[in-house]
Order: structure tokens, then C-alpha cells, then sequence
């Protein structure tokens, strides 16, 4: 682990479609699997996606079968799923669904899972909300055991796929430990128990893996951009506010636009920046130093935002971005 990161650099993406913005959906995710094949030709390092279920502005449900659309339509980036809800599925159906992936895409699958939050899709699929991280911890030995043993066909390309844990905090970054898996968040202050639980393991620090999602994007104006993108980041706050207190009782606070603004009410989502190219390497250098990370990735688009500032902030991520980085 030395000081000089070497990330590789990725497009998070969710597939939000909300009013009053709203695109036609089968237009919209066309223009999105148009983006993503674009990228991958001019060498983007990962494309990362995400699950909810019954959000009304679209958020995409079902990130495996995506990820097998991607796969089709591009031919070196790689492919992450930040998260998998786990307990929602059977080990053994996101064993198939991920080796499909993989082979789909000639072995390029990194393959996250996470415990999930939102009690009504506990509910729905018939899931003890409590029983969330042990559902979780056990999906992520079984999927890797059913690899190792040849338990699904076909079996995936990658001996063995990748493996990370959407865990935050210090619990979850132990467990992440105790499972031998990467670590879904560059948090520095997870880094020492995450190790520690590898080494006490017996997994050795030598696996340690760091992954996840920064809290800026990048467009040439920083200031122009954040002031078209605020409408989009106030729905997208108040979207995980919703989420967040279904099934609770609780009635969520809607933010304004000009809280947005002012950087206020962001809460476990935390506070977002728009940066210039060189302020964004300058950030990424500093998240890396000194930890594993493997994975960094930028929100594609917050709430459905401009089309035209996230075509830019692609092209800017990698011909700017990404080849400071490697020459730095």
C-alpha cells in the first residue's frame, strides 16, 4: 500500500427519472446504455449501479439485469453492483444472475451486496428487516462458496469474482474483515479494524480492499453547474428522507431548495461539491493515500439532472481525470 493512488475511476448510476423532469423510460434507459458504451470506448474504469424498489421517481430495482444489458453493449469497463440488496434474494439466485454477468461481459463482474434499510421491501419480498446482516454476512460466503465448488452453471469467468461487502461503520467494516471481502466506503477511519479483522481472520492484510462512492462531481464551471444541479439534489435528498422513514412511523422534513444550496440538511448522504478536473485529482489523491482503494466512483447523474452535465462530466472524468492520475 503505497502513498501514490492508482484508483480505478467509475460512473455510479440509479437510474432516477423523476418529475417534473421526466423522459420517456424506454428512451431514457437508452440514452444511458448510449453513455455507458461511449465511456467504455474511451477507457472509463468501472460502471457501478445500485437497487431500490417502489420509488416513484423510477430507481432502478433490478441492477443484475442491468448490468447484463451493460455487459452486451461494452467490452473492458468494469462491472459493480454498490449494492445487491441481499436478503431480498436466495444466495443461490445472485450466484446465477452474477455468473451470467460475468460471463456475459468475459469476466468483469465486481459483485457487491448490502444489507438494505427500507422496511417496506422487507415486506414485500416476505424478509425479517432485523435479520438484515446476517442474511447479508451469510449471502456473501454462500455466493462465495458456490463459485469456488463449481455450484452454479454456467460458472462465472472470474476465479474467483470479486466480492465486497456494503458495509458502513465500524461493525460493518469488522465484518467485512471477518469475511475475507472488500470494503464498500473509503472511510480512513474503517481501514484499521477492517485490517485488523482480516489479519485475525487469517485472510492477511495483503486482501484488503477499499471501494465507494465520492461526495463531489466535476464540470467545468463548478459554480454554474451546482446551481442547475440543486433542484436535482434537493428531489434526490428528499427521495432517501422518504425511503428512510417508511414502515418507521416518522414523518420525514422535506428540504428546500435553498437549504440544498447552502449545503444544509444532507445528512448521512453527506454534503456534495462540484469540482474542476484538477480539484477533483487533487481530492482523490487525498482520499487514497495510505488506504487500499480500488474503486472510486462518481454519481452519473443526481435526480435525473442535465443531460448535457453528465455527457460533460463523463468526457472530463476520463480525459482528464483519469490520465492525471495514472501520470501522477
Amino acid at each position: 500500500m503505497g502513498s501514490a493512488p492508482r484508483p480505478n475511476l467509475g460512473l455510479y448510476f440509479d437510474f432516477r427519472n423523476p418529475e417534473p423532469w421526466r423522459r420517456d423510460p424506454a428512451a431514457y434507459y437508452g440514452w444511458h446504455l448510449d453513455l455507458i458504451s461511449e465511456a467504455d470506448r474511451r477507457g472509463l474504469g468501472s460502471v457501478w449501479v445500485s437497487e431500490h424498489h417502489f420509488v416513484d421517481d423510477g430507481y432502478l430495482p433490478v441492477p443484475l439485469t442491468v448490468l447484463a444489458a451493460i455487459a452486451a453493449r461494452t467490452e473492458r469497463v468494469r462491472l459493480g453492483t454498490a449494492v445487491v440488496v441481499a436478503p431480498l434474494q436466495h444466495p443461490m439466485a445472485v450466484a446465477e444472475q452474477a455468473a451470467v454477468v460475468d460471463v456475459i461481459s468475459g469476466g468483469r463482474l465486481e459483485l457487491g451486496l448490502g444489507a438494505g434499510y427500507v422496511a417496506p421491501e422487507f415486506e414485500a419480498f416476505g424478509v425479517e428487516l432485523a435479520s438484515r446482516y446476517h442474511a447479508t454476512d451469510h449471502a456473501l460466503g454462500e455466493i462465495g462458496r458456490i463459485f469456488a465448488e463449481g455450484g452454479c452453471s454456467p460458472g462465472p469467468v472470474q476465479q474467483p469474482v470479486p466480492l465486497w461487502a456494503g458495509y458502513l461503520g465500524p461493525r460493518g467494516a469488522a465484518r467485512a474483515g471477518r469475511l475475507g471481502v472488500g470494503l464498500l466506503t473509503h472511510n480512513r477511519d474503517s481501514f484499521g479494524i477492517y485490517r485488523d479483522a482480516l489479519e485475525e481472520s487469517g485472510h492477511g492484510v495483503e486482501a484488503a480492499r477499499m471501494a465507494g462512492v465520492v461526495d463531489f462531481l466535476v464540470a467545468d464551471d463548478p459554480e454554474q453547474a451546482w446551481e442547475r444541479i440543486v433542484p436535482h439534489r434537493t428531489h434526490q435528498l428528499n427521495s432517501y428522507r422518504q425511503q428512510a422513514a417508511l414502515g418507521t412511523g416518522r414523518t420525514p422534513r422535506w428540504l428546500t431548495t435553498d437549504e440544498v444550496r447552502e449545503g444544509r440538511g444532507s445528512g448521512v448522504v453527506g454534503a456534495l461539491q462540484v469540482l474542476t478536473a484538477d480539484e477533483a485529482v487533487a481530492r482523490i489523491t487525498g482520499i487514497c493515500d495510505g488506504l487500499p482503494v480500488e474503486h472510486l466512483y462518481l454519481w452519473a447523474s443526481i435526480g435525473g439532472m442535465p443531460e448535457d452535465l453528465v455527457e460533460r462530466q463523463m468526457e472530463l472524468i476520463v480525459d482528464e481525470v483519469q490520465p492525471a492520475l495514472l501520470t501522477g
